[in-house]
Formats: structure tokens, C-alpha cells, sequence
């Protein structure tokens, strides 16, 4: 099984839903999630948040924090995990789990970090963590490094709090 494939069996084992918000990831995150048959009982949806102001516009991610310490922060994923869960609600059911992606793929540093500087933010009930990684290789590498990673963030948090 992929990591894809054990996020989507663990959320529809209990009956989770997960929406996504990412930046540096640019849709590959949720592409990944939805490739799973079956996805579409769990995968609410997803917000690609890549332009700084999205992430206050669509997110609810907080403007000033945006402006002291930019788009490539913990804090600031956290923040992005919490609102795609709002983002993404339906029926006025808002979504169990928030995933978010930020950070920087390169080539070039960006807000004063270097490549592969990346932050996933989780979100779920009243509870929130952030991961930070540090990644290498090229651009394309780093996206699919970050994607890799974010699955297995949620797979372990989900697995720990196994009922």
C-alpha cells in the first residue's frame, strides 16, 4: 500500500473527513490523496493557496503574522491547516482534519530561507502540530518529498490516536 492509500483506509476506517491547503505542493498533495479509489468518502477537497494574500483571503490566516514573518512559517501553516478545515465544510459540517503545506521548493530562498525549508501544519478537533522539514534536491524533489511527508505526519498522528 501507498502512504496515500493507508491515509485514505485509516480516515474512512473512522469515518474522518480531510481537506488540504497547500502552497509550495501546488495540488500535488491532494492528487495524491484522491488517486486512492475510495478517496471521495473521505477527501473533502482542497485550497492551493500559492500567493501569500490566499492565505488570508481563503484561509483565514492571520495578516499581520503574514506580514512579521511571512508565508514560510510554522505558525502560519498551522493557521492553514485550521482554515481549510472552514475552507472546505459542506453542509455546514465542518471537515474533521485540516493538512497544509508551505515552505520553499527553489530554486532560489524566498522570506529569507532556503530550499527545502518546509513546514506541514495538522489540524484536527481542538488540537493542532506542526512538522518542520528540511528537504533536499531540486525543486521537483522537494515538492514530492514534502508530499511524501505530509502523508506519513498525518498517517502517524492519525495511528497514535488510533480509537
Amino acid at each position: 500500500m501507498t502512504e496515500a492509500s493507508d491515509v485514505v483506509a485509516e480516515l474512512t476506517r473512522r469515518r474522518l473527513t480531510l481537506g488540504v491547503s497547500e502552497s509550495l505542493t501546488g495540488g500535488l498533495l491532494v492528487a495524491e490523496l484522491i488517486s486512492v479509489p475510495g478517496a471521495s468518502a473521505v477527501v473533502r477537497g482542497g485550497v492551493v493557496a500559492y500567493q501569500t494574500e490566499l492565505k488570508h483571503t481563503l484561509l483565514g490566516v492571520d495578516e499581520a503574522l503574514l506580514h512579521l514573518r511571512g508565508p514560510v512559517d510554522p505558525e502560519v501553516a498551522r493557521s492553514m491547516a485550521v482554515g481549510v478545515r472552514r475552507a472546505v465544510e459542506t453542509g455546514g459540517t465542518r471537515t474533521d482534519i485540516g493538512l497544509a503545506t508551505t515552505g520553499v521548493a527553489g530554486p532560489e530562498p524566498q522570506s529569507g530561507h532556503d530550499p527545502g525549508v518546509v513546514f506541514v501544519g495538522l489540524s484536527w478537533g481542538d488540537e493542532s502540530r506542526v512538522v518542520a522539514l528540511d528537504l533536499s534536491g531540486d525543486r521537483e524533489a522537494i515538492r514530492r518529498a514534502t508530499v511524501s511527508e505530509s502523508l506519513s505526519a498525518l498517517y502517524s498522528w492519525l495511528v497514535e490516536t488510533r480509537e
